[in-house]
């Protein structure tokens, strides 16, 4: 009991005095400690970011030089949902209608743009708590306390 009220104590205590910046940077090291690159066995290089203007980005490069490029505005975020029964486990985010841009360059099939709703991002071991803080994250950037 003890240590449940120490843990909730203190998540609130991190809460509390984190500002954009804080939130910003924590996110961004959540999101790369996180997300699981071995599940696309060709994949050559990644990058996950949020952007300082609330952008989630995702690019991922493959081995032969096709790219795959996501983007969307926090704005448009609806719901963010940890999927671990599936292996490995999944972070989807989803927006409200086709907001999230996909693009893919170099790809021998050509080069696509198109809109979608859901971007599901692979990830390794990540604890409830770690999730319900990146979801707070995501809504403080999302609502502007800037």
């Amino acid at each position: 009991m003890l240590l449940i009220l120490f843990s909730v104590a203190s998540s609130y205590a991190f809460r509390s005095g984190m500002g954009e910046k804080e939130w910003l940077d924590w996110s961004n090291k959540c999101l790369s400690e996180s997300y699981n690159p071995s599940s696309e066995a060709k994949l050559k290089k990644w990058e996950f970011t949020i952007t300082p203007e609330h952008f989630i980005r995702l690019r991922k490069t493959y081995q032969h030089g096709k790219q795959e490029y996501f983007s969307f505005h926090l704005d448009k975020l609806d719901i963010v949902k940890y999927l671990d029964e599936t292996t490995p486990g999944q972070l989807e985010f989803k927006t409200v209608a086709d907001d999230i841009i996909v693009q893919t360059y170099e790809d021998p099939k050509g080069n696509i743009d198109s809109m979608a709703t859901e971007l599901d991002i692979p990830v390794k071991d990540i604890s409830s708590e770690r999730v319900d803080s990146l979801k707070s994250a995501l809504q403080y950037l999302k609502s502007g306390n800037l």
